[in-house]
């Protein structure tokens, strides 16, 4: 069952320094990744700003009608960060060369690190693909600092039981810690660096404050509704990045409001990344290519 704090007080001292707005950013033209999810990358590893983050895609709302052909993205390898996948709706299955696997739903996050290479694929559940549905999710990309590039593989499945939740005081919503602590109530993900990870729901009319160290990166996906953060409107689709200096965001929702909030330690070092391989330098891209080729990353075994 769902861990649940009520009447929560808010930590946030009013003198506190808020992070400033950087920037407001839309959602791009969309891509297909394989054919089970249609994404928006909101920003890339060529973004040194979102720092211990190295991608943003967020897939659909999308309708898939019935089938009885599997969607979705087959194998493919891996190296040097790990993928969070968070599902709002729909169903996905994933399993790779290093034996992690498991299928997560609405409000299931997985947690897949790399670390030293594997393959893995992930498909829309048998379930979801004989049904069909609404699918929507968030896949975040979270680098590993460099002596831990070539740690082994592991695979987390977080279920939404796992999720402590907070409701917000003031009646203004409702908060889930995936990873980090918000309000002295820390998230079930094991993470290598501090990584703040909060699924947050805001009732229209109603604000909070929330706290986040200065000094980390710091900002929010908008999937639905608008906000006004620390001053800056920001609506349906679209993606605010905030100043490292200060310590919080002011949060006030106009509609009823569904949004991610990501915060962390920038890791200060070089980033060199070539599709599914980020790494520091050239030369160990090079060689991530080579072991994959060579098969050192494993292969799935047939279904």
């Amino acid at each position: 069952m769902t861990t649940t704090a009520t009447a929560t007080k808010n930590t946030v001292s009013t003198d506190t320094a808020l992070k400033s707005v950087i920037h407001v950013r839309s959602a791009p033209g969309g891509h297909w990744v394989g054919d089970g999810f249609p994404v928006r990358t909101m920003f890339g590893y060529d973004d040194p700003q979102v720092s211990p983050f190295l991608l943003l895609d967020y897939a659909g709302p999308r309708h898939f009608p019935a089938s009885d052909t599997p969607r979705g993205v087959g194998e493919h390898p891996h190296r040097g960060f790990e993928t969070v996948t968070i599902v709002y709706s729909g169903e996905v299955e994933h399993r790779d060369s290093a034996g992690g696997g498991g299928k997560i739903g609405p409000g299931d996050v997985q947690w897949m690190t790399a670390g030293s290479g594997l393959v893995h694929e992930e498909m829309h559940s048998p379930a979801f693909t004989e049904s069909g549905g609404t699918f929507e999710a968030v896949q975040l990309w979270v680098n590993l600092p460099a002596r831990l590039k070539m740690t082994p593989p592991k695979y987390q499945t977080i279920l939404s039981s796992d999720i402590p939740e907070i409701a917000l005081e003031g009646d203004a919503g409702t908060l889930r810690v995936i990873a980090g602590t918000a309000t002295n109530v820390k998230g079930p993900a094991d993470t290598f660096t501090p990584v703040a990870l909060w699924d947050v729901r805001l009732n229209a009319g109603k604000g909070t404050v929330l706290s986040l160290p200065d000094g980390h990166m710091a900002a929010i996906m908008v999937m639905a509704g608008s906000i006004v953060v620390n001053g800056s409107l920001v609506r349906e689709a679209e993606f605010v990045l905030l100043d490292k200096k200060g310590e919080a965001l002011r949060i006030d929702a106009q509609k009823d409001a569904k949004l991610l909030i990501l915060g962390g330690e920038p890791l200060n070092e070089p980033v060199f990344g070539y599709g599914p391989f980020v790494m520091n330098t050239r030369e160990e891209i090079i060689q991530a290519a080579n072991d994959f080729n060579a098969g050192k990353m494993g292969r799935l075994s047939p279904k």
